[in-house]
């Protein structure tokens, strides 16, 4: 199945898991601990997903010099890409840039790649030498959220004026 090749293709891009060194909690560690402590955000991996929940079936969140050698296994998978566009993480003050992908085959294999970006300085490399049809998924994504794909040959607005200098999906714009 190829949903089981490009999980082992993609898992490659990840280190395998060292194993945690255990060590012994001090006497009344238990109750220092703060019971309504947060999980951090999902690092660096791959995730198998139920696509009847989730709509995919594999889940890579990868960093961004990461992003060319993902969307290049899927390539060469003959994933073609479905769409791009971001998510603002204000309160992580990231921005996430979502891609996903399919197939046209019967062999049905839905896989998101992620990777997010410091909100400050949003820029990832551009998948158009890849996929010449991401030109403009990014130039809308960089729009509307400002992210900037480095590399690409024509990030103009698609939609905005040309001298529009907001994104009006970021969670702080106001009109």
């Amino acid at each position: 199945m190829i949903c089981e090749k490009t999980k082992r293709a993609l898992l490659n891009l990840f280190p395998a898991p060292e194993q945690p060194e255990i060590v012994p909690e001090e006497p009344g560690a238990e109750e220092k601990k703060d019971k309504k402590a947060v999980e951090p955000p999902r690092q660096n991996g791959l995730v198998e997903r139920d696509y009847a929940v989730h709509g995919y079936h594999l889940d890579a969140q990868v960093a961004p010099d990461q992003l060319l050698q993902a969307v290049t296994i899927l390539d060469e998978a003959e994933f073609f890409i479905e769409s791009i566009t971001g998510v603002d993480w204000i309160k992580e003050n990231q921005l996430e840039v979502v891609y996903d992908f399919s197939r046209y085959d019967f062999d049905l294999c839905r896989v998101v790649i992620r990777t997010r970006v410091d909100r400050q300085k949003p820029e990832v490399p551009t998948i158009t030498g890849i996929y010449a049809g991401a030109n403009w998924h990014e130039r809308e994504t960089h729009e509307f959220f400002g992210i900037k794909f480095a590399g690409h040959p024509h990030l103009v607005p698609l939609l905005l004026p040309e001298d529009a200098d907001f994104h009006p999906l970021l969670k702080d714009f106001k009109a």
